[in-house]
């Protein structure tokens, strides 16, 4: 039997001359059943499918262009070609990772006796380490904690499948390379990797620090659940934190290009580090043309697929503020019917931008965020210029215990004197 909807289509008026009826009028989950749809206000988003790559051969080069142009040739004299490759052996592959093993790094005035925590080195293989749990799953890798047994020593652990395509190859070598360099105190620690072949494939194992409070996402979701909320003071560190951690990482010329909740991990002291480099890239003339990352944490100019610069992981940034502040993703807002992925890009972009509720949190720290969502990147400030913003200052002169607080999120109790 025919749906009541059906019947009143099938009984539509016809035209003269007894031509076929209307076809029945579709409506949207977000359209009342007889109300006509409403009118489209937001023009065709266009996402470009693939962008050019950049030409940067003949551009003039500065000293930190050169810097950062050799160490690209660096990568390639790993034996990675420029044009598609065959499945790399293991022992090429090993070969490769081998050369990425942290060198051990002393700071001037350390004393030589003794060895730092970041000064080991560790020699990973599948044969010696434990895997204690998964701890998640993403499109680039999982995620284990792991046990390096010679030493004891906690890691976690993210296996990326090696795929036959020289662009997905040098992305991870650069990865890697990176990893090693980037040592701060803002950046989760890099152990070092190995190959590992099982059953299900060859893969890249990337040993990392593990940060037993997890990501800030797992942190608020937590929170939500014990029916509370994330204050000011440590939105102020996870801001301080990610800006220093964005301004080490654009001393080597790179943009971070997937900030969000679940790339910022807590450790168990209550330290705040950015993780997760896999999509980030080196830049040229401060300027990327790229369209990768996570795209509801994107900038507008990322969005539409304009060129960006470092103020793109800026906007990121203050979304991810919000979304802690308040539990959820701030696009759309609350009350607001649910979203395609494409309506959601166009709300992003033509649609106003979420703000700090001022009633519960400082002026100042609602003019931070507001400066981070500037839709004109001219407009948007850098990270070393948003270290200079009074949240900030205010954040870094302002001393707070994050590991009692972590602990208590996660009802750690207090060890015993």
């Amino acid at each position: 039997m025919a749906s009541s909807l059906n019947r009143s289509n099938a009984t539509s008026t016809r035209a003269p001359g007894g031509t076929r009826p209307l076809p029945p009028r579709l409506y949207t989950p977000t359209t009342p059943r007889g109300q006509p749809p409403p009118p489209v206000l937001l023009p065709r988003l266009h996402i470009p499918l693939q962008l050019p790559r950049v030409q940067t051969d003949n551009l003039p080069l500065s000293s930190g262009d050169q810097a950062a142009r050799q160490q690209s040739r660096e990568v390639h004299d790993l034996g990675i070609s420029t044009s598609a490759i065959s499945q790399p052996s293991v022992t090429e592959m090993s070969n490769q990772l081998g050369q990425l093993a942290l060198s051990p790094l002393r700071t001037p005035g350390t004393p030589s006796t003794g060895i730092r925590d970041d000064e080991e080195e560790y020699s990973l293989s599948d044969s010696n380490i434990k895997v204690m749990r998964k701890l998640g799953e993403g499109s680039v890798g999982t995620v284990h904690k792991i046990e390096y047994l010679p030493k004891r020593k906690i890691m976690a652990r993210k296996l990326m499948a090696v795929y036959p395509d020289a662009t997905n190859h040098r992305q991870i070598m650069r990865e890697l390379k990176l990893l090693k360099q980037c040592q701060s105190p803002f950046i989760v620690k890099y152990y070092g990797a190995y190959f590992s072949a099982d059953d299900d494939g060859q893969s890249i194992a990337i040993c990392m620090e593990y940060c037993e409070g997890g990501s800030l996402e797992s942190v608020y979701k937590r929170v939500a659940k014990l029916n509370a909320h994330i204050g000011e003071g440590v939105l102020a560190k996870v801001a301080l934190a990610v800006l220093n951690g964005l301004v080490h990482l654009h001393s080597y010329r790179v943009i971070h290009r997937d900030v969000k909740p679940s790339n910022i991990l807590v450790t168990g002291r209550g330290e705040i580090k950015l993780c997760d480099f896999g999509v980030s890239g080196e830049l040229v003339d401060s300027i990327a043309q790229t369209f990768v990352g996570t795209s509801y944490y994107m900038a507008p100019e990322r969005i539409q697929g304009d060129r960006y610069a470092v103020q793109s992981d800026i906007w990121s940034l203050g979304l991810t503020l919000i979304e802690v502040s308040q539990n959820q993703f701030p696009f759309p807002p609350p009350g607001h019917p649910q979203l395609s992925v494409i309506e959601l890009l166009e709300y992003i972009i033509h649609m106003p931008v979420p703000e700090m509720d001022a009633s519960k949190f400082s002026k100042d720290c609602c003019d931070f965020v507001r400066r981070c969502l500037f839709k004109d990147p001219k407009d948007r400030p850098t990270p070393t210029q948003l270290l200079d913003h009074p949240f900030i200052v205010k954040a870094a002169s302002k001393k707070l215990d994050l590991k009692s607080w972590i602990e208590r999120v996660w009802g750690v109790p207090p060890k015993k004197q």
